[in-house]
Parts: structure tokens; C-alpha cells; sequence
């Protein structure tokens, strides 16, 4: 047998084996079973019996079929498909949510709005800007599409062209100079065409808008009247103008357009404001961490491409000339069974005040309003006026209408369709309304955009925002009280598609949303840094570790649901929080047990949920684990340098800290407190002492440190307040009995005059003021009082005499 044993040692049986003869004669002649220790004799053994065909009690009829020399694999069949999420957007087109399929496989053209530079660009925009942004990256970056991006500057435009005109006409004023009265002059007949223009304004929150104006330069002009009239020093009186002259410019600035904008020849002038407040833009949206789009398109260097989008729309009759301007047939146009006017707001058409504001402020004048054949047409192309841009066209000199360069710049750039057209809601109609219109005509399709996005209006805590009306926070401002990331978490704490009010309590979400998650990269990156060997890095996994492990990947799950219903990035921002919450759960459980927590677990969670922040772009630069802290240095990573020096540092001075609690030297101890409280936060700084476990190193910005350190210290304060005031209220009650205690129950109702005339010879009273006896009643309860008295008043006598004792 063990000879046989050694034999059997070469054979393998993964790819089947064929028996001989040999293997059938020494089979039959073993009698039972071999015993374990021949290993190689009972995997034979095992192997033949499973393929030994005996159906006779005769074992020498028994054969080894060579059907079964070769063992095969049983039938396989798949798991049952579970269908997945598919990526829906809410399209505008159809008003619901519907399955995003680009045209051309995993290619998406994407045209975006851009602004009209003619001021600071505002939190409206940054609404638009950071919402797109996320929307886009996280179709590049997470459903992995290649995106391509274009989007427009509108540096052409009624409201450019008159500011740049008042602008100037106001700073050729300024420069005149002028004494305070006839500057009150030329306020007050500014002031004239302005009233009317309030009286006749409907809207409430323009009519508000131009109340303010208006009460704030009356103010101001009574003032620097009442200041000539009483002889003021001209100095004093002068710098009163000067003040008056900036509250008054815009009304000055109508005034002075009125008179002599048609005067205003040089075309620089309407290139110069754009091109300023473009470059502010730029600088807004790279400090807000949005990506520059792929293709950059301005209204002025497209101006050839416009004209030739124009007269093929003429060509497809769809358009007409009227005393140089070109009009767009809406009534032709909506009368042809291919085409529909108004495709995203139907039950807007014929709404005049909207049609106006697309139009312009320029070009509604009685003489441009009665070019149209119908009320519902829109320019092409606005023949100029004196005091306005102009270019050479087949009609005569002009410019674009507002609608027509999207269509002609988008149609160049992204052709005849696109997967995706982005805007701001109150773009939907004239604006884009028209835009699908006029491109429809020029490609005579139906199709110019598959999928209408349009982000939510922002209101400003609770209010309408408006740039028209002066009611409007600047991303600077907004900048200067805010970090990008901690508006961006804002934004993501928000659907793209509704209304966001920006507010105090949504920024106050969104810091404490960035300070938890914070804490949890800190703390797992110290989890990390505890030293330990290649192979040390993988740990058992207990029951809970396969829990948590179980609760990521539900998060994971539902992120992508919900990433997939219309990119809801609210929803996911609350299912990170609650994974965030269970991992801090686990982290405080095994720490409370004195166990270190799984690193590679932890290390996978913290990860993803950096990819995911990544995603959205909340956070920058290469680090795998938590938010950047850099130094001066543009590509200093300061954690990855400095960490392993403030490790030592911590180590020693848990040594001291040891040592000196050991030796009983509080001085020592203080100094490291010292150390941590003061010291290390005014260098960013953070070391958190935890009983029985190592010091957690943090590196955490500076100013946050130094607001927590004086949040604790005013913590403290009123803790040793409310320690004092409960000592003194606690010496006061004290005083109160010991002052009730001297006084001998005899005397006790003698003091209440107001109520007691006679008392007995213990001083207890037995008729009340008027004379009448007191009745039974009343006497048990002031004995009570009586006796409760006499207890007290014997504990104050027993105190003296044992004071008097000792």
C-alpha cells in the first residue's frame, strides 16, 4: 500500500485522467476502503469509485465506462438580471424627466448661455455657472460621456450699448466740474422725466426700485441746499456735491442719454465695457472653480456668420426686411405643419412685457414696435440708430438682435443639432423660445436641441433677485464671506432645477456640511498615519466591519440612483452625510473599546467620498483622502510635508506628558497644554488628547482654530459665570434662612402688623387686624408655621453654642 501510495504521488486529475487496465485489476483487488494516511491511494480510490460501474453482485463484471473517464462541469446559468438606473434629465422641451440618450453614442454637444458683460457678474449667474458646472462634470467624470462645451459672451446688446453710452456721457460730465447750484439745476430738471418715468412704472419691485432712487437723491439734494442757504464752508458744501453727484448718476445718465446719446460716435466706447467686465467674469468663475468652457464664442466676432444665418432664414421665408431690420415671421413659421413657435412655454405668447424685455430697451420704440407684422415677430438684425454699433449687412448698416447670435454661433460651432441647450428659467421664453424657432427655420428641422435644461432662480434671503433692480449680491461679495467650495456644497445641497435662496441659514449649511466632513477625512487620515508593517495594513474583519462594509455599499448604491433621477445631488449629499455618520459610529465604537479601527476599510470610504466631492468639484488637487491643505506654494502639499514632524512632536510631548503625571509636575503639564491651546492653533494646528489613546494630529485651517479656540473660551467663561452666579444665588438663600433663622418664633407674628392685633403670651396670634378671632382653621395652619419656626430658630441656638463650645 505504500509503495502504491508513492506511485499514485504524480498523478493530477484537474484535467480528468483515463484509467488502465492496471488501475482496474489493483482496484478490485482491494477489499475496503484505505486507510487516511495513504493520502495519494484514497484521492484514487475516491476518484474511480465515482465513475465504477457495477450493476451485477459480481465484481468481475464491473467496468469503468470511458463516458466517464473525464469528469465535466455541471450546467451554469447566470444570475437573474437585476435592471439597473438609467440617467434621466428634466428636459423642458416635454417638462418631465426623460432618458438621456446623446445622438451619437457617448458624444455630448452641450450650448450654454453665457452673460451679457455689461456690470458684475452676480449670484444669478453663479446659480447658472456652478449648477452647469456640477451638471457637466459629473457627466464627464462619473457616467464618463465626452462632453463638448460651448458656450457664449453676449458682448453686443441694448443694455451694453447703454450703459457703455451712459457711462461715458456721466464721466465727460464729472469732468466738467460743475459748481453745487447748477448742478441742483441740472439734478432737478433730471429729476422731472424720472418722476414721470415712476408714475408710470407698474411693476412693485421696480416701483420700489426707483422709490429708493429717488428718496435717497431728494435727501441728499435738500441737504446740499439747506447747506448753501446757511452759508456753509464751500469745502464742506463741496464735498455735499460731490456725494449728491454719485447718488444721482443714474438718474443723470438717463438725462444726459436722452440729450445727447445720439452723439456718441465711437465704436471703441461699446467695446471697451464688455471687454472689462468679460475679464471680471473670467476671474469670477475660476475663483468659483468652474471649468472654461471648450469653445468660447462673442457676439462681435461673429458678426459675418450672423448675417449669413439671417438671410437664410429669409431664404426659407421665414423672415423680412422692414426699413432695414429684419423681423422673424412667427405666424409663418408656427403655420408650417413641421415647425411649432414656442416649443417650452406655449401659454407665454403674446405676452408683450415679456416679448419687450427680449427685444430690448432700445428697440421698442413706437417706430420699431410698428416695423412687425405681428406683435409676436422678433429682430434678426435692428437696423442702428445714431449712438449705437453698427456693421455692414445686405440690409444696411446694424447689429444682431439678442436671440439671433446664440442660434448662429451655437449652429456654426455644434451644427444643426445638439444634445443639450442650458440656460437660466426666465430664459425660456422670448429668449429660447425664439432661439429654437429661428434655428429651426435656417436647418428647416425640428430637432436644434434634444434637451432643454434650465437651472432654478436664486432668491436672496426669501426676496427676488434682480441685477434690473438693484437687488443683487456680486460673486466677490459673496466671495469675501463665503469660500468657493462652501458655496458649491450650498448649491449641492440644492436641486439644479429649483429655486435656491441664498441666505445666512443655507451658507450656515453648507459650512457645518464641510466641517463634518472634514473632521472625518482628519480623523481617518490619523487612523492611517498609526505606524504599522506592509502586512499589518490588512486586518480581520469582524462583524462589524462587514456591517459598515454592508451600509457602504447600499450608499454607493442609492448615490447612484439618485445621481441617475436628474442628477439629484441633494439626495446624495444626505446619504454621504448618513455614511459619514455610520463610519463615525464604528470609528467611536472601536475606540471606545481601545481597538483601532480597520484601516483599509476606512481607507476605501474616505476615498470614494473624495472621488464623489471630486466629481463635483468641491474638491482640487491629487490628495486620495479629504480636502487640500496647501502651503504658499502652489504645488505644496503642507499635510504630506510637515505631518511626519508634528507626528514626532506630538509622540514627545506625550512622553513629557506621561512623565510629569508620573513626577506630579502640573508645571509641565501646563506647558503642554499650553502647547495645544495656544501655540499650535496659531499655526493651523490642532492636537486632540483622548484618554488611553494617542494624540489625533490635525491640520486644519487657521482661522477656523482660532474662531473654535474663542468659541471655547467663551464656553468656559460662562461656565465659570453660571458657577459664580449659582455660588452667590446659593449665598443669598443661605443668608435669607440664616437671617429667618435668628428670628425667635415669638417674635415671628409680631412682625406682621399689617395682619395680627393681639397675640398670646408665646407670641402666637389669635385675632387678626380688625379684631375678630382667628378661626381653627386658620390657627393649625400658623402653627405649622409656628412650630416650623421653632425648628429653626433652636438649630441656629444649637449652632452658637457649639460655636462658643469649640
Amino acid at each position: 500500500m505504500e509503495a502504491l501510495n508513492d506511485f499514485l504521488a504524480t498523478r493530477s486529475y484537474i484535467d480528468g485522467f483515463v484509467f488502465s487496465q492496471a488501475d482496474v485489476e489493483i482496484f478490485q483487488s482491494i477489499q475496503k476502503p484505505p486507510l487516511d494516511q495513504y493520502f495519494h491511494v484514497v484521492r484514487w480510490y475516491r476518484h474511480i469509485t465515482a465513475i465504477w460501474d457495477c450493476t451485477q453482485d459480481d465484481a468481475k463484471t464491473c467496468s469503468v465506462h470511458t463516458s466517464k473517464m473525464k469528469r465535466s462541469q455541471p450546467p451554469w446559468s447566470p444570475p437573474t438580471e437585476v435592471k439597473q438606473p438609467e440617467l434621466r434629465l428634466y428636459n423642458s422641451l416635454t417638462r418631465s424627466k426623460e432618458i438621456f440618450r446623446p445622438q451619437n453614442g457617448k458624444n455630448v454637444l452641450w450650448y450654454c448661455c453665457g452673460p451679457t458683460v455689461y456690470d458684475a457678474s452676480h449670484m444669478g449667474h453663479a446659480r447658472s455657472y456652478i449648477s452647469f458646472d456640477i451638471l457637466r462634470r459629473i457627466l464627464m467624470n462619473y457616467f464618463k460621456y465626452d462632453v463638448f462645451y460651448c458656450m457664449n459672451i453676449t458682448d453686443v446688446d441694448d443694455k451694453i450699448i447703454k450703459r457703455a453710452r451712459q457711462n461715458h456721457l456721466f464721466d465727460k460730465y464729472r469732468e466738467k466740474n460743475l459748481a453745487p447750484t447748477p448742478l441742483l439745476q441740472d439734478i432737478k430738471a433730471a429729476l422731472k422725466p424720472f418722476t414721470v418715468k415712476l408714475a408710470e412704472t407698474t411693476d412693485p419691485d421696480k416701483k420700489q426700485m426707483l422709490e429708493r432712487i429717488n428718496h435717497t437723491v431728494l435727501s441728499s439734494l435738500k441737504i446740499l441746499e439747506d447747506m448753501i442757504q446757511q452759508a456753509f464752508p464751500k469745502g464742506e458744501i463741496t464735498q455735499q456735491a460731490q456725494v449728491l453727484l454719485v447718488e444721482a448718476k443714474d438718474i443723470l445718465s438717463d438725462w444726459l442719454d436722452v440729450q445727447f446719446g445720439s452723439q456718441v460716435t465711437d465704436n471703441t466706447i461699446f467695446s471697451k465695457l464688455p471687454k472689462y467686465w468679460e475679464g471680471e467674469y473670467h476671474k469670477d468663475m475660476d475663483e468659483l472653480n468652474v471649468l472654461p468652457a471648450d469653445v468660447l464664442t462673442r457676439v462681435s466676432e461673429y458678426i459675418p456668420e450672423i448675417v449669413q444665418f439671417v438671410q437664410q432664414v429669409i431664404d426659407n421665408h421665414y423672415g423680412y426686411i422692414s426699413n432695414g431690420s429684419v423681423y422673424f415671421d412667427t405666424v409663418k413659421f408656427d403655420s408650417n405643419e413641421k415647425h411649432s413657435y414656442a416649443k417650452l412655454v406655449p401659454e407665454a405668447v403674446g405676452d408683450q412685457q415679456a416679448l419687450h424685455e427680449g427685444e430690448g430697451d432700445l428697440s421698442i420704440s413706437a417706430d420699431r414696435l410698428s416695423e412687425k407684422r405681428s406683435p409676436n415677430d422678433f429682430a434678426l438684425w435692428k437696423a442702428s440708430k445714431p449712438g449705437e454699433p453698427s456693421w455692414d449687412s445686405p440690409w444696411g448698416k446694424g447689429r444682431p438682435g439678442w436671440h439671433i447670435e446664440c442660434s448662429a454661433m451655437a449652429g456654426t460651432i455644434l451644427g444643426e443639432s445638439m444634445d443639450i441647450h442650458g440656460g437660466g428659467f426666465d430664459l425660456r421664453f422670448p429668449h429660447h423660445d425664439n432661439e429654437l424657432a429661428q434655428s429651426e427655420a435656417y436647418f428647416e428641422n425640428d430637432h436644434w436641441v434634444r434637451y432643454f435644461l434650465h437651472t432654478g432662480h436664486l432668491t436672496i434671503a426669501g426676496c427676488k433677485m434682480s441685477k434690473s433692480l438693484k437687488n443683487f449680491i456680486t460673486i466677490k461679495e459673496a466671495l469675501n464671506a463665503n469660500t468657493s467650495r462652501q458655496l458649491r456644497l450650498a448649491f449641492l445641497m440644492h436641486t439644479w432645477k429649483d429655486t435656491l435662496d441664498y441666505s445666512s441659514n443655507t451658507m450656515e449649511s453648507a459650512i457645518q456640511y464641510e466641517k463634518f466632513l472634514n473632521e472625518f477625512f482628519l480623523n481617518v487620515k490619523d487612523i492611517l498615519r498609526t505606524p504599522t508593517d506592509f502586512t499589518g495594513q490588512f486586518e480581520k474583519w469582524e462583524e462589524k466591519e462587514v456591517a459598515l462594509n454592508k451600509r457602504f455599499y447600499e450608499k454607493k448604491a442609492a448615490v447612484h440612483r439618485a445621481l441617475c433621477d436628474n442628477v439629484d445631488t441633494r439626495t446624495v449629499i444626505e446619504e454621504l452625510r448618513t455614511l459619514v455618520s455610520q463610519c463615525n459610529t464604528y470609528i467611536a465604537a472601536k475606540k471606545s473599546n481601545k481597538e483601532l479601527p480597520n484601516r483599509m476599510l476606512l481607507r476605501t470610504i474616505a476615498t470614494y467620498l473624495t472621488e464623489i466631492l471630486k466629481i463635483f468639484g468641491a474638491i482640487e488637487g491629487e490628495e486620495p483622502i479629504g480636502f487640500p491643505v496647501r502651503g504658499d506654494g502652489q504645488n505644496l502639499n503642507l499635510e504630506t510635508t510637515v505631518m511626519p514632524y508634528l507626528k514626532v512632536l506630538s509622540d514627545f510631548r506625550e512622553g513629557v506628558r506621561q512623565i510629569a503625571r508620573e513626577k506630579k509636575v502640573s508645571e509641565v503639564l501646563q506647558l503642554c497644554d499650553g502647547l495645544r491651546d495656544d501655540i499650535l492653533p496659531e499655526l493651523g494646528v490642532r492636537f486632540e488628547d483622548h484618554e488611553g489613546l494617542c494624540t489625533v494630529v490635525k491640520l486644519v485651517d487657521r482661522e477656523t482654530l482660532l474662531r473654535e479656540r474663542e468659541e471655547k473660551k467663551k464656553i468656559e467663561e460662562a461656565k465659570i459665570r453660571k458657577k459664580e452666579e449659582a455660588t452667590q444665588k446659593k449665598r443669598e438663600l443661605e443668608a435669607v434662612k440664616l437671617a429667618k433663622m435668628k428670628i425667635p418664633p415669638s417674635e415671628m407674628f409680631r412682625l406682621e402688623k399689617e395682619k395680627y392685633s393681639k397675640f398670646d403670651e408665646n407670641g402666637f396670634p389669635t385675632h387678626d387686624t380688625e379684631g375678630k378671632e382667628l378661626s381653627k382653621g386658620q390657627s393649625k395652619k400658623l402653627r405649622k408655621l409656628y412650630e416650623t419656626q421653632e425648628k429653626l430658630y433652636n438649630e441656629y441656638v444649637q449652632t452658637l453654642q457649639n460655636g462658643s463650645t469649640s
